[in-house]
């Protein structure tokens, strides 16, 4: 499995690239490959096109429904829907929480029709069940709901014998220890900071990314994401590591992580 950052800034694109996107990679055993990605943040559809024809992606995988994760799904609708050359009937599939269709309509104000009518014959759109696993290729992901003000999911992917876990947005919860053990990767939410960022059931620090890795035990390596532009990553970083003492980096645009 190969995990490459396309976007990763926290609640809004950055100067240094897009919000959240990750392309997985796996081949099956009849050496096709099969490309997902997770989260479709604002400003991602772009620099994805670096790395693969988004038509062709064979899923979106949702971690929640606010901007910086699902936003650029309004640009790859009008990808499919109307750019010359593009076959026919097809439909990228879409896995996200309950509303995901009618969330992409109304951002692309769709308002005289229903969301599923609006974008169904371009955007297939299916509905995360907790702790339901989805098979896509040699791909197997299963959403773990996590603790954020919206329906939200961490989403632990495995593929011969690899595991990537993405937290998504989450606060500290015990819904982090089966979704991060035993992963070669974890993609971890970092966007607050201990000490200024007080309010609750939003997101983890870098000591609480660093604390929940440590206490799921297993852990390969953590990767920080999602920090904010306004944020500093070396203060990140150095709270993590006063919970966490294996391998840690934050994550950057273009990074490859072959699992």
């Amino acid at each position: 499995m190969r995990v490459t950052v396309v976007g990763c800034s926290g609640s809004v694109p950055g100067p240094g690239g897009p919000a959240s996107c990750y392309l997985v990679e796996a081949d099956d055993d009849a050496g096709r490959t099969w490309r997902v990605v997770l989260d479709l943040g604002n400003g991602s559809l772009g620099a994805l096109q670096r790395h693969v024809d988004p038509v062709t992606l064979d899923g979106v995988l949702l971690s929640h429904l606010h901007a910086d994760h699902c936003l650029d799904l309004c640009g790859l609708y009008v990808m499919v829907k109307h750019r010359p050359g593009v076959p026919a009937g097809v439909r990228v599939p879409v896995w996200g929480p309950t509303g995901t269709a009618e969330r992409v309509a109304r951002a692309y104000d769709t308002p005289d029709h229903p969301g599923e009518v609006a974008v169904a014959e371009q955007l297939d759109c299916r509905a995360w069940r907790d702790r339901e696993p989805v098979r896509v290729g040699p791909l197997t992901v299963t959403p773990v709901r996590v603790h954020h003000p919206v329906e939200a999911y961490g989403l632990r992917v495995e593929a011969g014998g690899a595991v990537l876990a993405f937290t998504g947005d989450t606060d500290a919860c015990e819904a982090l220890s089966p979704l991060c053990t035993g992963a070669d990767l974890v993609l971890a939410d970092s966007a607050f900071v201990e000490g200024r960022d007080t309010v609750e059931g939003i997101h983890l620090s870098g000591r609480r990314a660093g604390a929940a890795v440590t206490a799921a035990g297993g852990v390969r390596r953590l990767v920080l994401t999602h920090v904010p532009p306004w944020n500093d990553v070396g203060v990140c970083l150095a709270e993590a590591r006063s919970t966490w003492d294996g391998p840690l980096e934050a994550a950057t645009p273009g990074a490859v992580y072959d699992l």
